[in-house]
């Protein structure tokens, strides 16, 4: 008896552990640096954007300024070390890039519902 109540309180606590985690997916572009192998990195966290806002979503480090990467691959081993796994990658043609190709790569990672906010969360 005591040995089937445990198993079902691990099976119970099983359940509730996985309810808790949420999946979250986000966009990175990769931006060649003018006159340079290097790139920056921008991340859309499907955030809500104002029509006119100019907010600079580059990946920034620890002081603030813009982080480069020595090449795409650099970025992506870059979020894979933080915990994002690439789901997809696609081209899209655009007329502002210098090769009329920007490459979209498409992460998800697990979270813990504590850890957003409720914004995020729903």
């Amino acid at each position: 008896m005591k040995k089937n109540l445990l198993i079902l309180l691990f099976i119970l606590c099983a359940f509730i552990t996985k309810a808790q985690k949420v999946e979250q997916y986000c966009e990175m572009t990769a931006m060649q640096k003018l006159l340079s192998r290097k790139v920056t990195i921008d991340i859309d966290y499907g955030e809500e954007r104002k029509l006119f806002s100019f907010k600079d979503t580059r990946v920034k480090d620890e002081l603030g300024k813009v982080k480069s990467f020595n090449s795409v691959v650099d970025a992506l081993n870059y979020l894979g070390r933080i915990g994002w796994q690439l789901v997809n990658a696609f081209p899209v043609v655009e007329s502002t890039s210098s090769t009329g190709v920007v490459y979209h790569y498409v992460f998800k990672r697990q979270f813990d519902k504590s850890e957003l906010t409720e914004e995020a969360a729903k």
